[in-house]
């Protein structure tokens, strides 16, 4: 078991957070920007994953404002695949990694490894365990 490492909030993609069990992270999970930035608020976020496209905040919108107002914390934008001009203006912006919506989850796993700094060694642990609960009947 490994302590947590830091907390990452992720907005408008749920399903990413399953990506993310038994890594050393506390995952925090918001439908709407609204939502998410009453986390930012109340906890300390050291990355947010987000959608690039928002219920409550289109074109990017959220995620422009927290590189705004948070320029050193990492961010990852899920942007439409192949739509070029959310990928034009997420990196524009200097979004640490832009990703499309359709990436599988073991990519987006090591990619939020590699931004936070996270041991490979207790990645290969993780998907080690993975692989034995995939045997088990």
């Amino acid at each position: 078991m490994y302590k947590v490492q830091a907390n990452i909030l992720i907005v408008g993609a749920p399903g990413r957070s399953q990506a993310l069990g038994g890594l050393p992270l506390r995952v925090l999970s918001a439908d709407t920007a609204k939502e998410a930035i009453r986390y930012l608020r109340e906890e300390k976020i050291d990355a947010v994953v987000s959608q690039w496209e928002l219920g409550d905040a289109n074109n990017g919108k959220f995620i422009t404002n927290i590189r705004a107002a948070k320029p050193a914390t990492p961010t990852i934008a899920f942007i439409a695949p192949g739509d070029q001009n959310q990928e034009i203006a997420a990196r524009s912006l200097g979004i640490s990694v832009v990703l499309n919506e359709d990436i599988d989850n073991d990519c987006f796993c090591q990619t939020i490894c590699q931004l936070l700094a996270i041991s490979p060694i207790a990645v290969k642990e993780i998907a080690n365990k993975k692989s034995a609960s995939a045997y088990v009947a």
